[in-house]
């Protein structure tokens, strides 16, 4: 029987929802969308007041010793939540070891930078603001600063109502944490896996079928796409020096056990396709050639150029819609601000 071009375009697009379905029913054993709301994060509860103060926080460089360098420097929200660097600036104009990680979704990884030291979002604020390479600052001189503000004081009492003294580190911590929950990008990966067949191209879903069945989904999985569990950098094959610097053992460095050298956590892959340059070396520029670099070293593959291309379709479509985010207005200096200084912390 012959099947009417309005049947012969039906049957196709029904075969096609079909794969279609059939892809998505695997990509959720792997993965999961976006939430489509602010997540939740532990001893921390997020309030519009906290938000508001750790956006101000976010960008204020004063919590830096030089009055230089703001979270914002390492993680600019206009270039995919990163600095698109091989390793961050910082305090002194020192060049820090590694590249810094995208903040876009930060908040869904299991653990914080790239050997996974930091429990949450909260502790990793702390970090870089003592950090001698980057803020170069303390504890006591930060809430110094804050407190000589009487903008942020009574921004700090509003986010953290029946506290004697609210505006301190511990605070500060807590309210950039609360910022950074909000930034999460919705891409048309999650508009695929919440239904939509149109929602990826046809070398997307190459790609992805490619990046599950490859085993590129047993470590890069989840609703991050990566961002949890530590794995040997060349796991089959070690990249060169160049790629992996022999002085930087990853999270031998936190753990002293000497399985985990050269051990890193899973970076997340969303939005990979704008946080160029690559792996915590930050020695790759290209997308294509750090998949090909991840497939030889972490599968033992040579993906051909088809291959790549179609994995890398895939990543792109990882990319999603930043949150709008309006740069506040941070709350004027006094005489009692701490002054800024260029020195560079003794080691």
């Amino acid at each position: 029987m012959r099947l009417t071009l309005s049947a012969l375009v039906a049957s196709t697009a029904l075969a096609g929802a079909a794969q279609a379905d059939a892809l998505r029913d695997e990509a959720l054993q792997y993965f999961a969308p976006l939430p489509s709301t602010v997540p939740a994060v532990k001893d921390n509860r997020i309030t519009p007041e906290k938000i508001d103060l750790g956006k101000a926080l976010f960008f204020d460089p004063r919590l830096s010793a030089s009055g230089v360098f703001s979270c914002a420097s390492c993680h600019n929200l206009a270039t995919g939540g990163d600095d698109n660097m091989e390793t961050s600036v910082g305090h002194g104009w020192q060049k820090g070891p590694r590249n810094s990680p995208t903040v876009l979704n930060a908040v869904l990884n299991e653990a914080q930078f790239w050997d996974g030291r930091a429990d949450d979002l909260k502790a990793q604020a702390k970090g870089p603001v003592q950090a001698g390479v980057e803020m170069a600052n303390t504890p006591a001189q930060v809430e110094l600063t804050l407190n000589s503000m009487p903008q942020y004081v009574d921004w700090f009492k509003a986010a953290f109502p029946g506290e004697d003294s609210p505006a301190n580190f511990d605070n500060m911590a807590k309210a950039i944490e609360a910022f950074e929950a909000t930034l999460i990008t919705p891409a048309p990966f999650d508009a695929f896996l919440n239904g939509d067949d149109q929602a990826l191209t046809a070398d997307a879903r190459a790609g992805l079928k490619l990046f599950m069945d490859k085993g590129c989904s047993s470590c890069h999985s989840g609703v991050n796409v990566g961002g949890h569990g530590y794995y040997p950098f060349g796991l089959i094959e070690k990249p060169g020096a160049d790629i992996l610097p022999a002085g930087d053992k990853g999270r031998f460095s936190v753990t002293a056990t000497v399985d985990d050298e050269y051990v890193f956590r899973a970076a997340p892959l969303r939005n990979v396709a704008v946080t160029a340059p690559y792996f915590h070396s930050g020695k790759v520029w290209d997308l294509p050639t750090a998949v090909s670099i991840m497939a030889e070293s972490q599968l033992g593959e040579q993906m051909s150029d088809q291959e790549v291309g179609q994995v890398v379709a895939f990543l792109q479509s990882l990319t999603g819609t930043m949150p709008a985010v309006t740069v506040p207005v941070l709350p004027a200096e006094t005489a009692s601000t701490p002054r800024p200084t260029s020195e560079v912390m003794p080691e």
